[in-house]
């Protein structure tokens, strides 16, 4: 007898309808064909011993599993439970009329109990779009899934609650949840806040540029300055999640199993803090089953990367291609995947191996030509992307202890925002601009046109700091912020100016 349901396969941050069919007659063995991978095949064990520790029969004759479409790769455990349920109404051990008609997907452990899965949310959208009458999974998934409106979502905890449900003999109701409420409920509920921070004005108002703008960052001070403290907070800065933006960020987390069992949608901006000892691939997602790296996972948000030059040079360098194109291509002899990769690079690193060079009261003991080797294992190119060099100097004890009122992240964010409605104004002809990072070369000599004076000073720092040609793209873009953020429609000297003084590191001598 046969036997259909449908389950999904995960591809990048999509789902891809896979239909699950089992067969059971004369013979011997359990055959499984459609590309399964060693997880998949490993089913087999899974399904028998839960099937007989729920009280069912495994079938001794032969069966056999399809998974199609046949070319498609399918990977993990989540397609335990569409089979099991399949082999028992193929074997007429259930009268499961409407299994067809739902989407199932569940891992199942050797007592019959479900595990949660990953990459739910894509499931359900795709299931949605395909028009099934609901989405069957484990229980710890059914409040993620359940984002999506417009599908029944039903959630169970073992194999016979799913018989139960199909047979009509238990009556499941459908998770709801009020995706806007629950969005509004989180939104910019930050641990922490820019009103904690005591002194470090210029460091805060190169941050607030940053969000303003969505420029990448980079800080340079000794140990103990601030620098890993202010990056936390940049995130509470920028401007708030829109719900497809949220929904968006959710997928790649969903995909790559960061989700936890009370989660059910992202709506703060993420932020990414690697370790550097993290390998080239687990920065921008690939391997042998392609997952989304940590550029991915702070799409949206802010990636933090403490201690750049201690990071391995290869792992900087496959990040400059993702910067330009907002995305990161996985490429395999099968298939090609994109996921989106546009985040705040936020970097921080000492000035020199011992930390203390330009240091205002300690002494620097590095050797000579230390600190440009130091300096150096940063590249050229990857420093032409980021556009503020901000020098990061220790907080002296008066300005620790003298308790004034500082700026919340909330009154930094309301200049923010204000900045960005006007960028989004200027770009509205373009749906894939959001702010001035964004802007492409050719709109760049049109939005940042500046005057004579203007031109002449911006000539004098190209020739004095010997900046490329995308350093000066950088710095039209950064004053084109600073220009917005003071309420302004032209770029003016004084502009231009503060966006000079953010190229710390294109200084001649900077290093000694």
């Amino acid at each position: 007898m046969l036997a259909k349901t449908f389950g999904a396969a995960v591809y990048g941050v999509d789902a891809k309808v896979i239909t699950i069919e089992v067969n059971v007659g004369k013979g011997t063995k359990f055959h499984m064909s459609g590309l399964p991978d060693s997880a998949v095949k490993e089913s087999e064990h899974r399904v028998e011993s839960a099937i007989k520790n729920m009280g069912f029969r495994m079938p001794r004759i032969k069966v056999v599993v399809n998974l199609a479409p046949a070319d498609i790769r399918k990977e993990g455990s989540a397609y335990d439970l569409p089979i099991a349920l399949c082999i028992l109404k193929a074997s007429s051990q259930t009268i499961a009329e409407k299994l067809d008609q739902y989407m199932i997907m569940g891992e199942l452990s050797l007592d019959g109990t479900l595990r949660p899965i990953k990459g739910v949310l894509p499931i359900a959208i795709e299931a949605r779009k395909n028009k099934f009458k609901g989405l069957v999974l484990p229980k710890e998934n059914a409040k993620e899934a359940a984002i999506v409106n417009d599908i029944d979502v039903i959630g169970v905890s073992n194999i016979n609650e799913a018989v139960e449900f199909f047979e009509g003999e238990r009556e499941i109701e459908p998770l709801e949840v009020d995706t806007r409420d629950v969005f509004m409920a989180e939104l910019n509920n930050y641990d922490v806040d820019f009103k904690d921070v005591q002194g470090q004005e210029n460091i805060k108002r190169a941050l607030e540029i940053a969000a303003a703008g969505g420029h990448n960052v980079i800080m340079i001070g000794p140990p103990g300055a601030g620098k890993t403290m202010l990056a936390k907070r940049l995130s509470s800065i920028l401007p708030p999640l829109s719900l497809y933006e949220a929904l968006e960020t959710t997928k790649i987390h969903s995909v790559a199993g960061k989700m936890g069992s009370d989660s059910s949608l992202i709506s703060t901006r993420p932020y990414r803090s690697p370790h550097h000892t993290i390998s080239d691939v687990a920065l921008v997602g690939g391997g042998g089953n392609p997952q989304p790296g940590e550029i991915s996972l702070s799409h949206n948000g802010v990636l933090f990367l403490d201690e750049l030059p201690e990071f391995k040079r290869t792992v900087l360098e496959v990040m400059r291609q993702p910067m330009e194109e907002r995305k990161v291509t996985i490429s395999r002899a099968r298939i090609s995947l994109d996921y989106p990769a546009n985040f705040m690079l936020i970097a921080s690193m000492n000035p020199c191996p011992c930390g203390y060079y330009n240091h205002p009261e300690k002494e620097c003991v590095c050797a000579p030509g230390v600190v440009q080797r130091y300096l150096s294992k940063v590249s050229g190119p990857l420093l032409d992307r980021i556009d503020l060099h901000v020098e990061v100097t220790p907080v002296s004890f008066d300005e620790m202890t003298a308790n004034r009122k500082t700026e919340s992240s909330a009154e930094i964010r309301e200049r923010v925002i204000k900045a960005r409605e006007k960028q989004a104004e200027r770009f509205k002809d373009n749906a894939s601009i959001h702010s001035n990072a964004m802007m492409p070369s050719h709109r760049v000599k049109e939005v940042c046109a500046i005057n004579e004076a203007g031109k002449t000073l911006l000539k004098t720092a190209m020739e004095k700091l010997g900046l490329s040609a995308r350093a000066y793209d950088r710095i039209l873009k950064v004053s084109r912020t600073i220009a917005d953020l003071a309420g302004s429609d032209e770029i003016k000297i004084e502009h231009l100016a503060e966006a000079i003084q953010y190229r710390s590191l294109d200084r001649e001598g900077w290093a000694g």
